[in-house]
């Protein structure tokens, strides 16, 4: 395991969150690599709903995760949603991203979050093998409305 810190991050990040924003949007698009852009970095870190911890290597960040505090309607308690987690390459399978999770884990037992939801796209994504073996899957199905089709009818 690596002496990886693990920690908040803040809009005086952005400009080392953008390269992975963009090298994790390459990951799942396979399309031309995007650019990264800074703007849209301080954007995410400075957003009233989403939070973002980060992975350090000294002072490097080669991997970050976005979550969520949400109420959990039938309990009237609070859930944790984790929504993306993402590692440098080059930082894989050495436990960081296992890091994150009970980093995030940690913070809701502080929170008192009922459990933490983690949305992941499919079985294609990088993290498959990890949250297979650390997670349970749900009952309940996701399913996405595009609001442009909805706008149109």
């Amino acid at each position: 395991m690596s002496k990886t810190e693990i920690k908040a991050l803040s809009s005086a990040d952005a400009h080392k969150l953008a390269p992975l924003i963009a090298e994790n949007a390459q990951a799942l698009k396979r399309g031309a690599p995007r650019r990264p852009d800074e703007y849209y970095a301080e954007r995410i870190l400075a957003d009233k709903t989403a939070e973002v911890i980060g992975a350090y290597e000294g002072d490097q960040l080669i991997g970050f995760s976005v979550f969520f505090d949400l109420p959990e309607l039938i309990t009237g308690l609070r859930i944790g949603q984790l929504d993306d987690i993402y590692v440098l390459p080059n930082f894989r399978n050495q436990g960081i991203g296992r890091k994150m999770i009970e980093s995030l884990e940690a913070e809701g037992k502080k929170r008192g979050w009922l459990h933490l939801r983690w949305l992941v796209r499919d079985k294609e994504a990088p993290a498959v093998a990890l949250y297979e073996k650390i997670a349970e899957p749900d009952r309940v199905r996701s399913y996405i409305i595009p609001i442009d089709r909805v706008a149109g009818s």
